[in-house]
């Protein structure tokens, strides 16, 4: 048995280093930036993290060193998506070898899955893992939608423990939150922009890329989700607004989130800016804005009372 998870989970950003290999003091940085400020858990190798675009050998030594980092801290929860149930499995292994608390896992992407090979294949994967099971619906990149009748015939078996949506649909969330009977299943969100809302419906919280940035400001809107403390949720819910207008937004690209995110994390000296191919890090000109922006929404949290709580910008 695990015990249930709940809270800010940030899905861990990978740090590389130029020639696309992990930057492994960075993994340590960033565990420690996070711990202090009171996160629950962490997620790595999610759609944050560039898992399809990392070489085999980085997955596996970023669960290595994230898992040393975060030791006796924070429980780990290892993304293990691929197109091979053999390859998802490898990586399960090495997760619970390194002391992973579970694995999580979007549907296999090209082949488009009818809903009943996906629920046969979910099964077939949490039959075999060593560690117990997140689904992961994401159908905005696989393609693959985990439709609410499938998660919750997979919510009665024994080794999924929870499901996380980025799908940003918050009535499919709400008829999870209704169809799934199990107490100890775990409900998460992606997108941070409903991670407030979706505490109060019942879900048990947020797995959001920018509380790789500014984790005391996502830690805190949980916490007032939960307290139901309304004119707190208010002014931190635009805080978390801005992070998403102001640093995933820039230029016409498909990976702007990602490119905004890495390039803030390594303004606040956090990471490199390097992305996994087929992507690249923000030009001169765009990190300018992002350096704008950021110095812009600091001066903001600081004005809410979360000045000890944020990196400083370098």
């Amino acid at each position: 048995m695990v015990q249930k998870l709940k809270g800010i989970i940030p899905p861990l950003l990978t740090p590389l280093t130029v020639d696309y290999n992990l930057d492994v003091s960075a993994v340590h940085k960033l565990i420690d930036h996070l711990v202090e400020g009171g996160v629950h858990g962490v997620f790595i190798l999610g759609t944050t993290g560039e898992a399809t675009g990392l070489k085999y050998d980085v997955r596996q030594e970023m669960i290595n060193e994230t898992c040393l980092a975060a030791k006796g801290k924070i429980p780990v929860m290892v993304g293990i998506t691929d197109t091979s149930l053999g390859e998802s499995l490898k990586l399960a292994h090495l997760a619970k070898e390194h002391g992973a608390m579970a694995v999580v896992a979007a549907p296999p992407y090209y082949f488009n899955l009818g809903q009943q090979e996906l629920l046969e294949y979910y099964e077939d994967l949490a039959n075999c893992l060593p560690l117990p099971l997140y689904l992961y619906n994401m159908p905005g990149l696989t393609k693959v939608h985990i439709d609410t009748d499938t998660a919750i015939k997979l919510s009665k078996h024994p080794n999924i423990i929870g499901l996380k949506d980025s799908s940003a649909n918050t009535v499919y969330f709400q008829s999870l939150i209704h169809g799934i009977k199990r107490q100890d299943f775990g409900l998460f969100v992606g997108p941070e922009e409903i991670t407030a809302e979706t505490v109060l419906m019942g879900g048990d919280g947020g797995v959001n890329g920018g509380a790789n940035l500014f984790p005391r400001l996502y830690v805190e809107l949980y916490q007032a989700s939960l307290d139901r403390d309304f004119q707190r949720m208010k002014q931190l819910q635009k805080q978390v607004m801005e992070v998403a207008r102001m640093l995933y937004n820039i230029g016409k690209y498909g990976s702007s989130y990602l490119k905004g995110l890495k390039g803030a994390a390594s303004l606040l000296g956090l990471c490199n800016p390097h992305l996994a191919p087929p992507f690249k890090q923000f030009k001169e000109m765009e990190m300018e804005m992002i350096a704008n922006n950021l110095k812009v929404i600091q001066a903001n949290i600081e004005k809410i009372g979360l000045s000890g709580h944020t990196q400083q910008y370098i």
